[in-house]
């Protein structure tokens, strides 16, 4: 059976017309003799919905009973019974009913899909699970209904259905979305215009991304090797020296003439890891692609263009930039045409930019001739010439004859050999000279005489010299790349223990500074700025000077330094130190990026209450002014005579709504009173069943509503009784809100503390969002307006824990929420009222 095919409308926000745009081209399909069915659409109530759905073959959905509710859900086996060729499913994100096959609705589109069923589906940007923590940042709101990404990556085709936000605020301002009392929330909260801009740019670039993918992925299975210019991608290529910053910059510049373009920076590493560059200037250049907005890639290649013209071609790269040659201008006619210009000859139709720099060779420069071996073997080395030419000649001298001038001559060349093994270049040199004038003295007619008799003679002079620096070279060059092999090995096993130190949890900045005093044996290291210690490790003496040679200062970015004290570094210490400060740059850039992005949390905070505060007084508050303010009206009209009975109702009307208005402001200046740590708390001695009675009072709530499950016993607490029936006036009417067929209220005692228990059976609340239940204006999002300012729990909480007592939230067995007040036990002081021998 062929799988069917799955077809995602995205869209950035609630209310983009999704689902108008499913159900339209499910007409399509059907005008075109498709079979469509609708499998599950949700119009929320909205007529042009609702009116685009008739003339649509629907599936009846399924009922089911939970929690005391009737809800209704998809049917799976009927829509594979019917077996369409589209099925039409809305909300691809929604979870299930428990009792169905299936947890999630995507699950259920996935057995349609298995089946052979063309699906056509909807699911807005904020369901997607790799976006979630993305989505929390910019809307504040956790999404516990989410879509895994591999399921809509799967999909044939996501289309994107975009609206402005401006559009969309002003479709949810005229009910188009939304009822109409929960139209101002929604536009203060969700759908402010900054969430919106940011939830659309978000969609366009998770589109963009899977575009990309997709022609990626076609490129691939068509075996097109050849650029697509689908977007600007300009590759520079870093070789780790100081031009790679001009590099990084030009390289920038081109890819954002272009709107979207990318840059990637690359660098190359021989496959036997010998082929290295300055780490600490290649550290920084990562750190300034990372700023540039780019990326960095490490490749291994031993044919470097190559290497480059691969990679460029595997990224879909349009633009790639090479420097100039840093080689001097004698090695480039030595060794034929460099990189730049085998790059050129390889790159094909991508564009190549050649970038001249200041490290760019142009004077003739002679090749270096150091030698890479220790002073102790070049030492040993003049030491075997000074020692074995003597003794050779001895032996060779003993058994001379007219015959035997080859193997003399082929074993001074053996000598000069195992000299340059031992010593390098200069004992080698020194001992070929030293050999030859040996053989022309002993071996060569006239002998005992340091005569060249004819021109041949200097010729094999000097080959003979000649053949002794090549060895030397060659094996000089050996031990270079040993060394740098040893090196390489200890450079990378010190930044792999520095980076594992940072993973395993420790603060980046004391890793790095105390792994930089354990890898280089120096006795103290600190990091400093501005004259104070940021951190410090080991013991530093009463006073350093700063010519001292055990003391080394190096610059970490502009205001800051990492100070050695114990030895005296070397140059090749140094070459690695600056990776350190590289590193050290980049934590102290992260530190001060997350204590501002801490400053600046707080100040979101500050900003949310605010926010939410001005949208409670624009819309709770306005109800009950409003009201009053028409009752006043009314009752001032002098061209309307009242009737006593309209007259007490527009009064009794003026005092509810203005009572009303009263607690919501006596609401806001307690929790304004509990921000600022404010609130006078005055303990003593309270009867747990006489706090009970006043709050059941206040709210009017009799047995019918509420069982009490009190011992007999008195329950005497340490408590602010005003503040206690505060408490329970705010559990109990958030109890009733959620469980309308009644809720329990019991107390017990244990180890020392009461526990007061206001279970309902309501709904319930995720585990995950019961933090949120005790934010000031949070009511778990804005499906309801009608219920107060959001405060009565900030307010218990914060009343309670300024009792010294804690709020906590627990399941009520069957489902629903219970809250557990704890307070002090405390000696009883008053008898116990006529409530307490009351069991639920």
């Amino acid at each position: 059976m062929t799988r069917g095919q799955l077809r995602v409308f995205l869209g950035a926000a609630p209310g983009v017309g999704k689902t108008y745009a499913m159900l339209e081209e499910g007409r399509r399909l059907r005008d075109e003799g498709s079979d469509v069915v609708i499998a599950l659409v949700e119009t929320h109530g909205r007529a042009g919905t609702a009116a685009v759905a008739e003339g649509l073959e629907t599936i009846p959905r399924a009922v089911l009973r939970h929690r005391g509710l009737e809800l209704q859900e998809m049917d799976l086996p009927a829509v594979l019974a019917r077996a369409p060729e589209y099925a039409l499913v809305d909300e691809l994100a929604h979870t299930n009913v428990p009792g169905l096959a299936h947890e999630k609705r995507w699950q259920d589109v996935q057995a349609l899909l298995d089946a052979g069923i063309n699906v056509l589906s909807t699911v807005n940007i904020q369901h997607i699970d790799s976006l979630n923590d993305v989505i929390e940042q910019i809307t504040g709101t956790l999404q516990a209904e989410t879509v895994p990404d591999a399921v809509l990556r799967g999909a044939e085709q996501v289309e994107l259905v975009d609206l402005t936000p401006q559009s969309l605020r002003g479709r949810l301002a005229d009910g188009v979305i939304y009822p109409a009392e929960r139209v101002d929330a929604a536009l203060s909260n969700y759908f402010r215009l900054g969430n919106l801009t940011a939830l659309r740019e978000l969609a366009l670039l998770w589109l963009a991304d899977e575009v990309d993918s997709a022609l990626n992925r076609y490129r691939e299975e068509h075996g097109i090797s050849r650029k697509w210019e689908a977007r600007e991608r300009v590759v520079v290529a870093l070789t780790g020296g100081p031009e790679g910053r001009t590099l990084l910059r030009r390289g920038a510049r081109i890819a954002a003439r272009s709107a979207g373009g990318k840059l990637l920076a690359v660098h190359v590493s021989g496959a036997d890891g010998l082929r290295g560059p300055e780490p600490g200037e290649l550290a920084s250049q990562r750190l300034l692609v990372e700023k540039l907005g780019g990326s960095f890639h490490q490749v291994v290649g031993n044919d470097v263009p190559r290497a480059l013209v691969d990679f460029a071609r595997s990224v879909n790269a349009t633009q790639l930039v090479v420097g100039v040659s840093r080689r001097p201008r004698i090695a480039a006619l030595l060794s034929g045409p460099g990189i730049g210009a085998t790059v050129i000859r390889e790159s094909g139709d991508i564009d190549v930019h050649m970038v001249s720099h200041s490290a760019a060779a142009r004077t003739l420069v002679l090749p270096h001739f150091g030698s890479a071996l220790s002073v102790r073997r070049r030492l040993l080395g003049f030491g075997f010439a000074l020692v074995g030419g003597p003794l050779l000649t001895a032996g060779l001298v003993a058994a001379r004859s007219a015959e035997t001038i080859t193997g003399d001559v082929l074993s001074y060349q053996l000598l000069v050999i195992l000299v340059a093994l031992v010593g390098g270049i200069w004992p080698a040199l020194f001992g070929a000279l030293l050999s030859g004038l040996t053989l022309d003295f002993f071996f060569i007619s006239p002998l005992y005489t340091v005569t060249v008799a004819t021109p041949s003679h200097m010729l094999a002079l000097g080959l003979y010299i000649v053949n002794a620096m090549l060895v030397s070279y060659v094996v000089d060059a050996a031990a270079r790349r040993a060394r740098t092999a040893r090196r390489s090995a200890s450079e990378s096993e010190l930044l792999a223990s520095v980076a594992g130190s940072v993973l395993r949890g420790e603060d980046a900045l004391g890793a790095l500074v105390s792994r930089t005093r354990e890898a280089f044996n120096v006795s103290a290291a600190r990091m400093r700025s501005e004259g104070e210690d940021l951190y410090a490790d080991g013991e530093w003496p009463a006073s350093v000077a700063p010519d001292d040679p055990a003391f080394t200062r190096l610059p970490v970015g502009e205001r800051c330094f990492l100070d050695l004290w114990g030895r005296e570094l070397a140059a090749s210490d140094r070459r690695l130190l600056a990776v350190i400060t590289a590193q050290l740059e980049a934590a102290l850039e992260h530190r001060e990026l997350t204590e501002t992005a801490r400053g600046l949390g707080s100040l979101a905070e500050a900003d949310k209450v605010r926010t939410a505060l001005l949208a409670a007084v624009g819309h709770d508050l306005r109800r009950p002014l409003t009201a009053a303010t028409a009752a006043v009206t009314s009752l001032r009209a002098t061209d309307v005579t009242w009737s006593e009975k309209d007259r007490n109702e527009l009064l009794a009307t003026a005092e509810e709504s203005l009572a009303s208005l009263s607690g919501l402001v006596t609401s806001l200046l307690d929790v304004s009173r509990l921000q600022a740590g404010v609130v006078g708390v005055s303990l003593e001695p309270v009867n747990v069943a006489d706090a009970v009675l006043p709050a059941l009072e206040e709210l009017e709530l009799g047995p019918a509503e509420v069982e009490l499950e009190i011992p007999a016993a008195p329950r005497v607490v340490l408590a602010d009784p005003v503040l206690l029936q505060r408490v329970l006036v705010n559990l109990l009417a958030n109890a009733v809100r959620f469980s309308p067929d009644g809720i329990v209220l019991s107390v017990s005692e244990f180890a020392g503390r009461v526990e007061i228990r206001v279970i309902d059976s309501g709904p319930g609340v995720p585990e995950q969002r019961r933090g949120e239940i005790f934010v000031p204006f949070q009511r778990l999002g804005d499906i309801d307006n009608s219920t107060g300012l959001g405060l009565g729990l900030a307010l218990a909480k914060g009343f309670t824990e300024g009792m010294g007592g804690t709020l906590d939230t627990e399941d009520t067995p069957g489902g629903g929420l219970t809250m557990v007040l704890s307070l002090p036990v405390a000696a009883p002081r008053v008898p116990a009222s006529g409530l307490s021998a009351v069991a639920g």
